[in-house]
């Protein structure tokens, strides 16, 4: 069986991710920082027909979410497309005169260590299936560094350093790597930036493999 893990699954993006893929017969890990809340989710796809599991893990902790990755493989099935969404903390955007050394420990962990570790851990199982997809989901801090969000532009800008490396370097094992850049807020009822309409394009990212690693879901 086809799955795909989402690390950050939340109401919104998460949500319509994973209606998205479900109907295209994934099943669907669901990984968040609080149980419950996976639980509730997972309830309330399978009330829609979406075979969703709940998991736990803190995408700012390396080996947690490297440990319930290995769960999701064990459970569930090895991981065809790995989501990595998780929303940045308030506290990630101070502007850049006030970010101390120690603001940027959160919005490192997150947008570095986290995304490198789950790469690690899905990797071995996405070469073994001889496909893979890694979407990264960033605000426009990712593209456009602003001195009013200092630690998310930091952060981000390593992982749009690491997303292009990956793309490159994964290329040949069927593995395909793409950034999804969503300026602003995702608006429910937005013709580009509604959570439906950007699960669909990351569903086009996965199906289709456009060129380049770096995608803008709406203008900058």
């Amino acid at each position: 069986m086809t799955t795909i893990a989402i690390v950050g699954a939340g109401p919104g993006l998460g949500a319509a991710t994973a209606r998205r893929f479900g109907r295209e017969g994934f099943e669907v890990a669901l990984i968040g920082r609080r149980r419950d809340r996976a639980e509730a989710l997972a309830a309330e796809l399978a009330d829609d027909g979406v075979a969703a599991r709940p998991f736990t893990a803190d995408a700012r902790d390396p080996a947690a979410l490297a440990a319930t990755l290995e769960r999701v493989a064990e459970t569930v099935g090895p991981v065809e497309v790995l989501q990595y969404s998780p929303a940045p903390q308030k506290d990630f955007l101070r502007p850049l005169l006030e970010t101390t050394p120690a603001d940027l420990v959160g919005p490192v962990e997150m947008s570095v260590y986290g995304p490198v570790a789950a790469v690690h851990q899905v990797l071995p199982g996405m070469r073994a299936l001889g496909r893979g997809t890694v979407l990264f989901v960033n605000g426009g801090s990712g593209a456009r560094p602003s001195s009013r969000v200092a630690g998310t532009s930091i952060a981000f800008a390593g992982l749009g350093a690491f997303a292009a490396m990956l793309h490159d370097e994964l290329a040949g094992d069927g593995v395909h790597v793409a950034q999804l850049i969503v300026p602003g807020a995702i608006e429910p009822g937005h013709p580009r930036k509604d959570p439906a309409v950007l699960a669909g394009t990351l569903w086009t990212l996965h199906r289709d493999r456009p060129a380049g690693f770096r995608h803008l879901a709406d203008d900058l």
